[in-house]
């Protein structure tokens, strides 16, 4: 996949930038930059992509994306109407991994900073008692000035690491192109799919967005993102369906077709494939966590 080169900039007065995002269109389209990404959204949901990954976000999540690792959060479209009174609201920290020299990963006593780091090259979830405690963290980051700065971006970090449930995101085979020049067709790819994946979606519809054959469709979509168009459509399918079982607002019957879904028996097997639960189970967990 061919995401955009996006240039973060730490601003003169210091080495790495964290900033508070208020809008949901910030970066939201397929991206990478060679900085470090840590974000945590406090408001608003949508669908995240990092690497070959994809899964619903909701207020709370806290990730890690490594260095040139493509990603896209999408958020739902309800923060995008007119008179909404839906927010979304996220703070986001990026640092080069050597901002603080070359040779500071490598001294014996950051051994464990240097552990996390790498293993944030496939994209990291923070699972929510150890997220409690970093959302603190990267708040003191974000009211800290001076070596205070640096410090508190450590110990966010150190608390990552010494976190045993984490949850890795992007296949391990997975290799980001981070060429340029494919950056606006894969968009509108996502952009199309996102607007019409309720409906049939046919391969030379699709294909003739991308401007290609539907067989050069079919080796193009498979070469840069590891997996059919259909497993990416399925994926998006039953991602929005996660949304509307935590809604609760329809029976499960009813939210299979609104997902896109013809066919219940399909929807179901799909869905626990994808999410390792049954829709009943899925939402039962939710319950349970609130």
């Amino acid at each position: 996949m061919k995401p955009q080169l996006l240039k973060v900039s730490p601003g003169p007065a210091h080495s790495f930038s964290v900033r508070q995002d208020n809008v949901p269109n910030v970066n939201n389209s397929w991206h990478f930059h060679v900085e470090i990404e840590l974000v945590h959204f406090h408001k608003g949901s949508g669908t995240q992509f990092v690497g070959d990954n994809i899964k619903r976000f909701n207020a709370g999540d806290i990730v890690l994306v490594g260095s040139n690792l493509p990603h896209y959060w999408r958020y739902d479209d309800l923060y995008f109407q007119e008179n909404t009174s839906e927010t979304a609201y996220a703070t986001v920290v990026h640092f080069c991994e050597n901002f603080w020299g070359d040779k500071f990963l490598y001294l014996p006593e950051n051994m464990p900073l240097k552990i996390i780091l790498d293993k944030a090259k496939r994209g990291i979830l923070i699972p929510g008692t150890a997220a409690q405690k970093v959302s603190g963290l990267i708040q003191k980051i974000l009211l800290s000035e001076g070596p205070l700065r640096i410090i508190a971006l450590i110990e966010c970090l150190l608390t990552i690491a010494a976190t045993e449930e984490l949850t890795t995101l992007s296949s391990i085979g997975f290799q980001g192109d981070l060429s340029e020049l494919e950056s606006e067709r894969i968009n509108t790819i996502y952009d199309f799919t996102f607007k019409n994946f309720k409906d049939k979606i046919y391969l030379e519809e699709i294909a003739a967005v991308a401007g290609l054959t539907p067989n050069s469709f079919c080796r193009y979509f498979k070469t840069k993102t590891g997996k059919t168009f259909s497993q990416f459509l399925l994926e998006i399918r039953v991602g929005y369906a996660c949304k509307l079982l935590i809604e609760n607002k329809f029976s499960i019957k009813h939210l299979c077709f609104e997902s896109g879904f013809n066919n219940f028996t399909c929807f179901h097997k799909n869905f626990k494939q994808i999410t390792g639960n049954t829709p009943q189970d899925y939402r039962n967990q939710y319950k349970r966590g609130c």
